[in-house]
Parts: structure tokens; sequence; C-alpha cells
């Protein structure tokens, strides 16, 4: 079953009876819904209101919670702690990869986003020759950053020569942070589904980021909300302020399909196959991480 992504926008109260997230406006319940049914709960109104237990039984469930700020945009995320049943002995893997197999694994990594990158400016009927091109120059831990030498193509054919990919930039930028933030919270669940510590990185470095591995892999991932944020742009007159119609088909992007070795699933279901892949790459029971191609 397909798991559900839910915004909660308006104020109100969020409580659990019988397993089910109960939604309460005005002391009246205005809805409910299955906890195992959720995969990913966004709460963005600072006057809602919500229950120790609440947090808890969707933790238990192995849902991601995204707590949005003033601005919409996501400012904290909550994952389950203990949802693999065999997760220290996952750890352990994880922990102990070599150094040449993470930087193998990071080239692969590259290579899908690229090539995705490329697909997209293919269907957006944009010329993607360039960026084909380079994917052969990315070397093992992508050593010659051929990742930003497309990101320098792929932006400007993609939304126009004067745009600036930019976390605080003009707009689009404000939907694919958004777009991002959500596919983020939900290759974290993943990664934790599958009983690995997303804080562990194969690339990313930062020590202050605590989802480190996630930011590695949603990264052949990003194409999805680059396309529906390019849809957005072309179906909507103003992209500047993030409406609930947006905010819709941006959330929207967790269950469009992505394809995997000729097989079509939910993007949600897409990264269960490419985290399970990537602790099998771990424990070298397989070489390459299974991502999807555009």
């Amino acid at each position: 079953m397909i798991k559900r992504t839910i915004s909660i926008e308006n104020p109100g109260k969020l409580s659990i009876k019988n397993s089910q997230l109960l939604i309460e406006q005005d002391g009246t319940i205005t809805g409910h819904i299955p906890v195992e049914d959720i995969g990913v709960l966004v709460i963005d109104n600072p006057a809602i209101l919500y229950t120790h237990t609440c947090l808890t039984k969707l933790l238990e469930n192995n849902a991601s919670v995204i707590i949005c700020g003033p601005n919409h945009h996501p400012a904290g995320l909550l994952l389950p702690l203990d949802s693999n049943s065999v997760q220290s002995e996952r750890f352990r893997f994880q922990i102990e990869a070599s150094l040449p197999l993470k930087k193998q694994l990071w080239k692969q990594t590259i290579q899908a986003k690229v090539l995705n990158q490329a697909g997209l400016l293919k269907i957006t009927g944009k010329e993607n020759r360039k960026l084909k091109n380079i994917v052969k120059n990315i070397k093992t831990g992508d050593a010659s950053n051929v990742e930003a030498q497309a990101a320098r193509y792929y932006w400007p054919d993609l939304f126009g020569k004067d745009f600036r990919r930019e976390r605080y930039g003009k707009p689009p930028n404000n939907l694919l942070n958004y777009g991002y933030m959500v596919l983020r919270a939900a290759v974290a669940r993943s990664l934790v589904s599958t009983g690995l510590l997303p804080t562990l990185s194969i690339h990313h470095k930062n020590k202050y980021n605590a989802f480190g591995l996630a930011d590695d892999i949603m990264e052949p991932y990003r194409v999805y909300v680059d396309k529906t944020v390019h849809y957005i742009k072309k179906s909507f007159d103003d992209c500047s302020v993030m409406t609930k119609d947006i905010k819709k088909k941006l959330l929207e992007i967790l269950v469009c399909d992505v394809e995997l070795k000729n097989k079509k699933h939910p993007l949600l279901v897409g990264l269960t196959h490419t985290t399970a892949s990537l602790y099998r790459c771990f424990t070298k029971e397989q070489k390459e991480i299974d991502y999807p191609l555009i």
C-alpha cells in the first residue's frame, strides 16, 4: 500500500484514538486517518496543537513528521529511532564501509543525477547534449566536480538564462526549497526503514548536518521536484507565494511514477528499493545503487 502524505494547514488539534489520527477544529472532529497509512505528516500552522501520544504513535508506525515555520517552509523533521529489527548489524556495515566504496557509490549517484537532468531537459524540449557528454567525465568520488559543471548548464536551460539556483534566491527557488525538503524527509524515512543511519553520509561532510546520507541519496531524485516546479512555473501566474494549490502539487511528488529496472513505482516505493540496494552495496552483495532514470 502507498503511504499517504498529509498536510495540516489550519489551526486545530491532532490526537490519536483507536490508531486513528484525529483532526479537530473548533471542537469538532473534521477528519480521521489510520496512522498506519501515513508516510509523511506536514504540520504547517503555529496554531496546531498535538499530543505526545500523537507524535510517538506516528513514529512507531514509521512516519516522518515535518514541522514548518512561519514562512511555511519546513523547519524541523522527526524520524523514528528504531524501525528495523536488525538495525545494529546494519549500522555496523554502514560504519565499516571503506572510503573507496563510498567514493564509487558517490560516482554512481552523480552519474544518475546528471543523466536525470539531461533527461528532464529532453522532456522539456531543451538541448541536453552537453550534459550527456560530461557524464563520461565523472570519476570516482566525482573528483573533478562534474556535478557543479552540469549545474551551470542545467539551471539556465531549465528555467531561463537569468535563473540562479540559490536557497534565498528569486522564485521558483522557494518552490524548489519546499519540494526538496519534503523529498529529503521521505529519503530519510526510507533510510531509517532500511536500518541505516541518515547521518552517516557517503559524501556530504558538514558536521552540523544530521541528514548527510539523505542528502546524498536524494540527488538523483531531485529531478522529480525540478520537473514539478517547471510545470508549476508554466501553469501558475504567480510563483512567489506558496499557495495551497502549489503546495498540493509539490506534495504529490512523493506519489509520482519513477522507473527502476524497467518497472514503474510510486516515488516512495522507489525510494525503498534505492535504500535497500544501498545497504546491499555496504554488505558487498551488490555493486551499484538502484536509482531511477527519468
